[in-house]
């Protein structure tokens, strides 16, 4: 919470970042439109195609994000995705980044995807701030990720071209709104219904 109250500033940005799968479905019937007013009748008859990745970056209080669509979510591609992200930030000397502690948000996968100097060189451009356990929804990615979905992504996509066209169209839609996040849960507020997570002090 106290990192989502620094002010902004280009030297060291905060930035949110997230993932989520999305599951590529391909209509086998198109759907048979109805009278106007009324919604179209689908046949839920449909082929699986597999899953996508989509990595969601977020700065909150520059209405500011960056979506990539990936076949995996490994060690690499979140290294990959994390190296892209840090080029859009070459004139920041830190950049905070607010994530949950999954398995592959670790040093390791720099060192596994690039040469030692640049895992290293990547690695120190990053400050690493992570949820509590269970508290992945303090990540204000997670809401970004709610808005693409909601926006463009509930529906029928059948390939990964299809999802990343969507993904982009998005991007650029809500980074040239300069939409921002009202956020307004404290640290006062976080102590309240985190109080189980916090360590009990005997008298």
């Amino acid at each position: 919470m106290d990192v989502y109250k620094r002010p902004y500033s280009q030297d060291y940005p905060v930035v949110c970042m997230d993932e989520s799968p999305k599951q590529l479905i391909e209509q086998i019937h198109q759907p048979i439109p109805m009278k106007i007013g009324q919604p179209a009748r689908i046949d839920y008859d449909y082929i699986r195609n597999g899953v996508v990745n989509i990595f969601m970056a977020n700065e909150p209080l520059m209405g500011k994000r960056v979506v990539q669509v990936t076949e995996s979510k490994t060690k690499k591609d979140w290294a990959k995705f994390m190296k892209g992200l840090e080029s859009q930030y070459q004139k920041a000397k830190k950049i905070t980044i607010v994530m949950d502690n999954f398995q592959t948000h670790s040093p390791s996968a720099f060192y596994e995807t690039f040469e030692p100097q640049q895992a290293k060189r990547l690695w120190d451009r990053f400050e690493f701030v992570f949820t509590p356990k269970h508290g992945s929804w303090l990540n204000m990615a997670e809401i970004e990720l709610h808005v693409l979905n909601g926006q463009c992504l509930k529906r029928h996509l059948s390939s990964m071209t299809q999802v990343q066209q969507e993904v982009t169209a998005w991007q650029q839609n809500r980074n040239n709104k300069n939409s921002k996040i009202n956020w307004q849960f404290t640290t006062p507020d976080a102590r309240v219904k985190l109080k189980r997570l916090y360590p009990s002090i005997d008298d």
